[in-house]
């Protein structure tokens, strides 16, 4: 069953051009109990679309409910079951890490003795009992995230949205707050998730929506979609890159589509049918031909893949900025 559904969303922004699309009739549906990941190139609608279920803008038109609760119509019964945290840490500088959590659940109106007891209880969970009395100023990035995290969770919320939560983290900052994640799941939240990262959304959603143009173009398991450009990348690095021209030609002659040269310029890989025996006339002719490799191998498609065939682009990171930007042109 469904806790997340919006129909035909549609956001329209006023420019000084014309009209600015930032939604463009987009279905989304969340199961109860899963993990959905949005992702799309820069100014697809991932950040609108979570700006709309959260009550924070109004659409244009079309529908939005969440637990059978109409988001347009009582916003206020819909923020009492959700929780939020942003692109951006939303907390007070000046006070301390159990003072926020605190203040959050006095203005869910849980009464000062319940919102002393729920705060502790995330500094706990958190893992922040030693700078939980130290203002958050002096906070790491991966500090400040957890405790913006942590104010989503104040008020025991059944959905939880989160905007790119690990953007700017650290390696080690971002596998924590994986884990705390994958255990509010496990415990039963429904969770909506943007990210700009793929390796998140393979190792956190159930599910994945590709939104391009305002629209959801693919949906599906991350192997469903990596399965819908099928077959295998074969992957060649150069010792010299002046001789990716010549590579090129060559991969492109045993390979199913037009061969990438990497940002380096000595990396080039080509979609391939029948993996070993084409990377196996690759290199035989890479080597007649006198050029010589640091390395070659085999890979499988990856999300950025399925991006780059959907879109014709790569992910980025924001949205929202982007229209905004465009509408202030």
């Amino acid at each position: 069953m469904a806790i997340i559904e919006a129909e035909r969303l549609k956001k329209t922004y006023p420019s000084k051009s014309g009209p600015v699309h930032a939604l463009d009739g987009m279905d989304l549906s969340v199961p109860q109990g899963t993990v959905k990941a949005l992702l799309g190139p820069n100014g697809a609608g991932k950040t609108t679309v979570v700006k709309i279920l959260t009550t924070l803008i109004q659409p244009t038109a079309g529908t939005a409910h969440i637990n059978g609760i109409d988001v347009l119509r009582d916003p206020k019964a819909a923020r009492r079951i959700i929780g939020v945290s942003g692109q951006y840490s939303a907390v007070d500088e000046n006070l301390t890490g159990f003072e926020n959590l605190e203040m959050v659940g006095r203005l869910y109106h849980l009464g000062a003795r319940e919102s002393k007891r729920r705060a502790q209880e995330l500094i706990d969970q958190f893992e922040l009992t030693e700078a939980g009395n130290r203002p958050v100023k002096g906070f790491s990035g991966g500090m400040r995230r957890r405790i913006d995290l942590a104010g989503a969770l104040v008020n025991h919320p059944k959905i939880l949205f989160l905007d790119e939560p690990t953007t700017g983290l650290d390696p080690r900052s971002r596998l924590s707050l994986w884990g705390i994640i994958k255990d509010l799941v496990r415990d039963g939240t429904t969770l909506l998730l943007t990210t700009q990262y793929l390796e998140e959304a393979d190792q956190l959603s159930d599910d994945i929506a590709v939104i391009d143009g305002g629209r959801t173009i693919a949906e599906g398991t991350a192997d469903q979609l990596k399965a819908q450009i099928g077959g295998h990348r074969a992957v060649v690095s150069l010792v010299d890159a002046s001789d990716a021209a010549a590579a090129r030609q060559i991969l492109g002659r045993h390979g199913d589509g037009e061969p990438v040269i990497g940002d380096d310029g000595r990396s080039i890989e080509v979609a391939v049918i029948d993996g070993p025996r084409a990377l196996q006339y690759i290199l035989s002719d890479l080597g007649e031909s006198g050029i010589d490799l640091h390395d070659a191998c085999m890979r499988r498609p990856s999300l950025d893949d399925v991006f780059l065939t959907l879109t014709g682009r790569r992910t980025e990171d924001t949205d929202e900025t982007a229209h905004q930007k465009e509408a202030a042109a």
